[in-house]
């Protein structure tokens, strides 16, 4: 496999003393391939919850002291600790209707977000074939709540960050599987890239500098709000049943 895909970049600082600290800790190092892969994407998914960073930029170390991330933060983090770990992964842009969010986004929020929301997963190099790595966007605690809240919805489901076929089963444990929760969302692709810094040189979420300032400050707080409240079983039903809410 190419060097190109362990190399450390801006965003990919894998180098950073609080990461090379947290490899150290957890051993990942001394662990065969297979099982290396699924603790980092065990502690990627579970132990950063999901949540919103003030942007999609930063590296993989803020991210990390952070504790939280959406989509294309917890990538970051995740192909960090997997290139320091010595496991090939690369990018893959995408972007998602916007409808994937509500729930997550309200109010004012949702109405002025763009439609197309910029999206990425992570593909990892493994028994000589390219897993498609999605699921460690949303963190156990919180889809179980999520699914709890909406009981009964059976089928798939659009909203809260979650976009699946499957909302009882969605395949979020990695066992030589490519993992999914964000997908149905899917409208556009930008294909793959080597990093995440050369995707976003290329492609990343268009908005003007107000909104941008917005988001920032005002935005993703009321949105972390929301992550939280569902994380906490402190939202009401809302089902958001797949067909009704994409129109698929």
């Amino acid at each position: 496999m190419e060097n190109r895909y362990i190399q450390s970049t801006r965003l990919l600082d894998y180098e950073n003393e609080r990461i090379q600290r947290l490899i150290a800790a957890k051993g990942w190092q001394k662990l065969p391939d297979y099982e290396r892969i699924r603790a980092i994407y065990g502690f990627v998914r579970d132990d950063i919850l999901f949540g919103y960073n003030t942007d999609d930029e930063i590296p993989a170390s803020k991210v990390l002291r952070d504790g939280y991330g959406q989509c294309n933060t917890k990538g970051i983090l995740f192909m960090a600790l997997l290139r320091a770990c010595g496991i090939p992964c690369r990018i893959h842009g995408f972007t998602i209707d916007k409808r994937l969010q509500k729930g997550a986004m309200t109010g004012f929020v949702y109405r002025n977000a763009p439609r197309d929301i910029f999206h990425s997963w992570v593909e990892v190099h493994f028994e000589d074939r390219w897993y498609e790595i999605e699921a460690f966007i949303i963190d156990k605690k919180y889809l179980d709540s999520l699914q709890a809240v909406n009981s009964r919805c059976t089928g798939g489901f659009c909203g809260y960050g979650v976009g699946v076929k499957d909302f009882r089963h969605p395949v979020t444990d990695f066992e030589r599987n490519d993992t999914y929760i964000q997908n149905e969302g899917i409208n556009n692709d930008f294909g793959v890239y080597d990093s995440p810094d050369e995707l976003m040189k290329e492609h990343h979420q268009q908005l003007s500098p107000c909104r941008k300032f917005l988001f920032r400050h005002l935005g993703r707080h009321l949105m972390n709000r929301n992550v939280r409240r569902v994380r906490e079983g402190k939202v009401s039903e809302d089902v958001s049943c797949y067909g009704a809410v994409i129109g698929k």
